[in-house]
């Protein structure tokens, strides 16, 4: 029997966004339904708001969530209910050519619920990154929910559902920093904190926060970063050039996607350094006008980073672990928790730098 729940819609692009009375139906074949207990308020749930992933209203906003398993449909034989989970849009399918080639976590042909939630008048939604978490209750298919060690609170837990697990995996998974490496890191949001964050568990030795606002600076410390540079006042490249020898780092992390950071990123790297983009860029930026024989002279790698290419089933679990032997900050993230109906005013402060981020706790 299906459930009535309190949702957080965007109905269209750029209005401000409303929590309305959504439909859930019960799990069919390889569903779930899973009560929210929190959910962190991510800069893609604005994309979504501002039309800049697709136009394809209403959205149900949310993804950054962990909750327990209330019910699960036939033929889900790895998940019942009561289980604590964190989700995930990275739910393998185990046949695609990613897959079928040793790197799930590369899945091209990842699982939604096959049923849509809808508003009361049937009015399908369309769930934020396949989940739309800003919700009592949500329907996800099961492959989505990793179960995570239940003493962890659900409002750090969450957040490696995406932004911290994005900026983490861009530099441990994409970028692979090791031990004595040196790191910079364009942008210093969730995301890109985070990134810090993973270079200095990784063992990086030098780590160079860049942003233009004084207070990521000094947020940007409390994660790892040995070298802070406001690009208000000082030139990133040659800043970052300065504390790595005059050689560059050996990976740049990019958390803006701005062609001009990709620029940077690009330029700040060792001659065979590693760019990661990871950063969101909207539909209408192009890439930087970089010489070809540049691109040629400097050899090392240039990457994108998708979900921070992990794996949820491994690596969720991981951090988690690592958060509850105090080696991975994840409670450092939260700058507040507010209410379902207190989302709108956490975009206004996440436009003005204000916050970290914001947790909405059910």
């Amino acid at each position: 029997m299906s459930q009535n729940v309190r949702g957080v819609v965007a109905r269209e692009q750029g209005k401000p966004v409303t929590v309305e009375t959504v439909v859930v139906p019960d799990p069919g074949p390889g569903e779930a339904v899973v009560k929210i207990q929190a959910c962190g308020v991510c800069h893609t749930d604005l994309h979504y708001r501002e039309g800049g992933i697709n136009d394809e209203f209403p959205f149900l906003l949310g993804h950054e969530a962990a909750g327990v398993v209330e019910s699960v449909g036939d033929g889900v034989v790895d998940l019942e209910p009561g289980d604590y989970v964190v989700l995930n849009w990275r739910a393998v399918c185990g046949v695609c050519r990613a897959c079928k080639k040793g790197k799930p976590h590369l899945c091209f042909d990842t699982h939604n619920a096959a049923q849509a939630m809808t508003l009361t008048d049937g009015t399908e939604l369309s769930p934020a990154l396949g989940i739309g978490a800003f919700i009592e209750k949500t329907l996800v298919h099961s492959g989505q929910c990793t179960k995570v060690d239940p003493n962890v609170p659900a409002q750090v837990a969450g957040l490696l559902g995406c932004g911290v697990m994005a900026g983490l995996g861009a530099a441990v998974n994409t970028g692979q920093v090791g031990r004595g490496d040196s790191v910079a890191v364009i942008g210093c949001g969730g995301v890109g904190d985070a990134s810090i964050a993973g270079a200095a568990l990784a063992g990086a030795t030098t780590i160079v926060a860049v942003d233009t606002d004084p207070r990521k600076l000094d947020w940007a410390k409390q994660f790892g970063a040995t070298h802070t540079c406001n690009a208000r006042e000082q030139d990133p490249v040659e800043f970052i050039r300065s504390v790595t020898g005059g050689n560059g780092a050996d990976v740049v992390v990019e958390a803006v996607g701005r062609p001009e950071t990709y620029k940077q990123a690009f330029y700040a790297r060792d001659l065979a350094g590693t760019v990661v983009l990871v950063g969101v860029p909207t539909p209408d930026l192009n890439a930087p006008e970089i010489p070809l024989i540049d691109y040629f002279a400097r050899g090392g790698a240039l990457k994108s980073s998708w979900y921070g290419d992990c794996l949820p089933s491994r690596d969720f679990p991981m951090y988690v672990d690592l958060y509850m032997q105090g080696r991975f900050p994840l409670d450092k993230f939260v700058t507040e928790t507010i209410a379902l109906d207190e989302v709108e005013s956490a975009f206004d402060k996440m436009h003005s730098g204000d916050v970290l981020r914001s947790v909405v706790v059910l």
